[in-house]
Order: C-alpha cells, then sequence, then structure tokens
C-alpha cells in the first residue's frame, strides 16, 4: 500500500516542503531512497524501536521511502515522526490514512515514543500556510514558536501515541494559540543592564547614543578596568525596539540555528552577540557541510560586540568586510548557494597596546618602542575604515565611582534615539533599503550631508592640524548628520563637526607614537 504525508526540511532562513512517500509490497527489506544523510537512514532502527514499544509493529515485508524532491540533500533527524507515522498508514496500522496527506508533520523519536524538539519551527510553519496545509504536527517545545504563525492550525505533542490517537480518531488534539502581538510588546522593555547604573563616563554614554541614533559602527578604546565592555552590553538598551517584521525576520535565523529558548515565542529584543576572539571564520559568518547561519547572522537586526578586537585571527575579521558592506552573506557550495541576512552594529573594544596602559593618566605604559604601532597594525585599514566612531574610554575617578545619583536611565536615551530614527526613516523613504545615516551612499551623502563655507573651514583646519586621513571626511560627515538629528536640526552646523571630528581619534597620524 502507498502512502503519502509531508514533512519540513530548512535551507537558510526558508523551509522546503519535503514529500515523504512510503510503499509497503511483497519481499524484504528497508529501503530508505531521495539523498538521506546518516541521521535520516538511522531513523529506521529508532522507529522500529518505538513502534514495538507501543505496541505496533514494523512491516517486515519490502518497505519502501522516498524522501521528494530526490535531488536535494536532506538532513538531521526531524523526519522521524512523519516516516514512521507513513510507514503505519502503508501498513494498515492506522485506518483513514489518506488523512496524513492533509498534514505537515515534523519531530525526532526517542526510542520509547518521545517527541523530541526540532530546528526551525518558524520557517516551516510560514511555509505550511503558504502551502495552504490543515495544520502542523511537531513538537510540544516547539509548539509556541509555530504557533505565532496566524491561520495555521499547529498542534503541539509530546508523544507519538498522541499523534497515532489523532488521526485514529480516538482522541483530539488541541490547536497552541498564541497572542503574539501581546507577548512581543510586553517583552521589549524587559533589559537586564540600564546605563543609569554606570558612574561617570557621560562622553562614552554620548558616543553610544550618537551610535545608536546612526546606526553607526564604533570602537571603544581604552586601559582594562575602564568599563569597555560594561558599556557595550548596555547598547542595545538604547537602541530602537524591534519592529514585527523585523523580530520574525531575526527569530528564524535564531530557529534554524537552534537557540531559540524551549517554548519562546518570538525575539522581542535587539540580539546581543559577544563571541570569543578564538572564533574561527565559519562560526562567524557562517557555513558548514549544511550551510548553518554564523554569529554576523545570529546579530542580525542587533549588536556584535567583538571584545578585545586585536587579538581576533585577521583572517577572520577580514571576512567581515564584505557583509558589513551589503548587509548579507552568501554561503556557496557545490550544488547550492544560501544566503543569510547580517545587518548588525560592530562594536568593538581594545586596549590601547599589549600592556594596556598607554595614554593612562596615571600608570606608565611598559611596551617596547614601536610595540603599539605594532598591536594597532593588526587591524587593517579596510576594517577600520567602517567603522565611524573611534571613542577613547577612559578610567573612571573614584569621584565619580562615589557618587550616589543615579546616572540617566537607559529609557530616557533611548526616546532620543527613537526621535532621531524617525527623521531618518522620513529621510530614507523614497531610498530602497537605506534606513538610517550609517547606510547613506556616497551619492546621498553629497545631498544630505552638505555644509557650509564655515563648516567647510573648520573640516580642513581639522584635517590639517590633526592629519586626519582622507577616509575620515565621509565618515564625519555620516557622524554629524546623526548628531544634528539628536539635536533637531535641520542642517549641519559647526559644533555637529567639531563633535564628529574628535570621534577619529586612530585615523590621527602619529596617535600610537
Amino acid at each position: 500500500m502507498l502512502v503519502k504525508t509531508y514533512g519540513s526540511a530548512v535551507y537558510g532562513v526558508e523551509a522546503l516542503t519535503i514529500s515523504v512517500e512510503v510503499n509497503v509490497t511483497g519481499g524484504q527489506k528497508f529501503y530508505m531512497v531521495g539523498l538521506p544523510d546518516n541521521a535520516i537512514k538511522e531513523s529506521e532502527h529508532r522507529i522500529e524501536s518505538t513502534l514495538k514499544s507501543i505496541g505496533h509493529y514494523m512491516p517486515r515485508t519490502k518497505v519502501i521511502v522516498n524522501l521528494a524532491p530526490a535531488d536535494i540533500k536532506k538532513s538531521g533527524s526531524a523526519l522521524d515522526l512523519p516516516i514512521a507515522m507513513a510507514i503505519m498508514g502503508a501498513s494498515e496500522q492506522i485506518p483513514n490514512a489518506e488523512k496524513l496527506s492533509e498534514f505537515v508533520i515534523m519531530g525526532e523519536l526517542s526510542l520509547d515514543g518521545n517527541v523530541q524538539p526540532i530546528k526551525g519551527a518558524l520557517p516551516i510553519a510560514i511555509t505550511a500556510r503558504k502551502e495552504k496545509f490543515k495544520g502542523l504536527i511537531l513538537p510540544m517545545q516547539n509548539s509556541r514558536e509555530a504557533g505565532m504563525v496566524n491561520n495555521l492550525n499547529v498542534y503541539g505533542v509530546s508523544h507519538i501515541n498522541e499523534v497515532i490517537a489523532f488521526f485514529k480518531d480516538e482522541a483530539s488534539l488541541q490547536p497552541v494559540s498564541v497572542n503574539t502581538k501581546d507577548e512581543f510588546y510586553q517583552s521589549q522593555y524587559r533589559f537586564e543592564f540600564d546605563f543609569n547604573d554606570v558612574k561617570g563616563q557621560e562622553n562614552i554614554k554620548r558616543a553610544l547614543e550618537i551610535a545608536a541614533a546612526g546606526g553607526h559602527n564604533a570602537i571603544l578604546i581604552g586601559p582594562p578596568g575602564a568599563g569597555k565592555t560594561m558599556l557595550a552590553k548596555r547598547l542595545p538598551s538604547i537602541l530602537p525596539p524591534l519592529t514585527l517584521q523585523e523580530a520574525l525576520e531575526t527569530t528564524k535565523i535564531h530557529s534554524v540555528a537552534g537557540k531559540l529558548p524551549a517554548n519562546t515565542t518570538l525575539i522581542s529584543q535587539r540580539p546581543f552577540r559577544s563571541p570569543h576572539h578564538t572564533i574561527s571564520d565559519v562560526a562567524l559568518v557562517g557555513g558548514g557541510g549544511v550551510p548553518q547561519p554564523g554569529e554576523i547572522s545570529l546579530a542580525h537586526n542587533g549588536v556584535l560586540f567583538l571584545d578585545e578586537l586585536p587579538e581576533f585571527k585577521r583572517t577572520v575579521l577580514e571576512v567581515m568586510r564584505q557583509p558589513m558592506e551589503e548587509r548579507r552573506v552568501t554561503i556557496s557550495r557545490a550544488k547550492v548557494a544560501i544566503d543569510f541576512p547580517s545587518s548588525f552594529m560592530l562594536i568593538a573594544s581594545m586596549n590601547p597596546c599589549p600592556c594596556g596602559y598607554y595614554n593612562h593618566p596615571e600608570k606608565e605604559c611598559s611596551c617596547a618602542p614601536g610595540m603599539v604601532q605594532k598591536y594597532l597594525n593588526k587591524i587593517s585599514g579596510p576594517l577600520l575604515d567602517r567603522i565611524d566612531l573611534h571613542v577613547e574610554v577612559t578610567p573612571v575617578s573614584f569621584t565619580a565611582l562615589a557618587m550616589q545619583k543615579p546616572g540617566e536611565s537607559s529609557e530616557d536615551i533611548r526616546q532620543r534615539v527613537i526621535k532621531a530614527r524617525e527623521i531618518q526613516a522620513e529621510r530614507y523613504k523614497p531610498e530602497n533599503g537605506i534606513y538610517c545615516n550609517a547606510q547613506m551612499s556616497s551619492k546621498l551623502l553629497k545631498d544630505i550631508c552638505r555644509i557650509d563655507s564655515g563648516g567647510q573651514a573648520l573640516l580642513k583646519t581639522a584635517m590639517d592640524r590633526l592629519n586626519l586621513s582622507a577616509r575620515a571626511y565621509d565618515r564625519i560627515l555620516k557622524v554629524s548628520r546623526t548628531i544634528a538629528d539628536l539635536s533637531g536640526s535641520n542642517e549641519i552646523e559647526a559644533m555637529h563637526l567639531a563633535e564628529a571630528i574628535q570621534y577619529r581619534s586612530l585615523d590621527r597620524e602619529g596617535w600610537a607614537g
């Protein structure tokens, strides 16, 4: 008897429906075709043990399992449940087996019949709705994640017996109900870290506010213990809230990577990813035999924080250059090319020298001559060219640390950032794919960042006296446009340019001696 049901496979951040066809006929042996990997081939033994443990049987005749489309490689163990159900239908252990073809069924089986969680439940649910299936049956742990897709019945199960009883009409399954908007908006403002905990460092807070308002990349340079990491961790609390569309994009990526916590619906806060400096280039940008998203994609719509930037391998840092410009990364393999989105803010931190005390107001640097410049040269010019703000972080004085009065809260700063982003959203409405000042092209820069003769004179003087490099010119204009937006000014004034100029520390020739 031939029975068909449906599963799904995830490629990139999209899902592809897989037709699971099982034919039980006279003969011997179990055959699985359709380019299954080893994990899927091993499902035969998991399914046999499961069926025995629940009082059913594995057919001892010829069983052919076909996974279509047959020219696409399938991987993982999430097709255990649909294969098991199709085998039971084809061996007439389930009546009315034609009902199986009305549902997408997903889940990994334990030997005792328990259904284990899978990756990529959200894109699977979106595809199931698009293709007008009657419902989606998947593990209970993934049900809330898939349940936020409306106009689709999502059923969570914890044991194969629940699925069998459902198709035998012996029991009913209740569709999961998730109020996506309520859950999304309630958890948008719960932050672990807040800027009101930070003592002093007003100039650094201001720099991070500018970075958040314009979507600019920033690097914090300072001695150990100055608060670089502490400040960076608080950046997500002042970024504008995720829109529902951004939250869906971000959740899909984390779902595909298997990084969503159990029983989670939507990622409601901007991600903050902080990989260790021993990370490989594949782990950072994504890849593998079956391409998976890397850290730059997991930071999509959020912040990628690289602590101790010069300690990262040079090859790792260089592979970020193209994704930072294009805001997506393409992973190419012999038979497939997969795109992962990677629109993130890069925040980096570093010591000014190997010992950490170059330019320290109290402690003396112990590095040999030339060591400071050699240390800074670990970061390539093209990468620095993509970082708009270079911020020097100085140690906090005892007086500032002993202050009892709390600093300005993240919520107050966030409101100013949101207003500046609203100005930019209106400005770039005619431009496709540009949402903030950091994404401005050179052509737009000439139209939007016009400065008067006084501003030109100030910028020329600064570049001459501070020996700023030519590449600093565009960055200064972009940052000054953001500063003007924060102050509600239509024009870039001299004071906006003056503030932007001070954020180019590493462009000063001779900065490192």
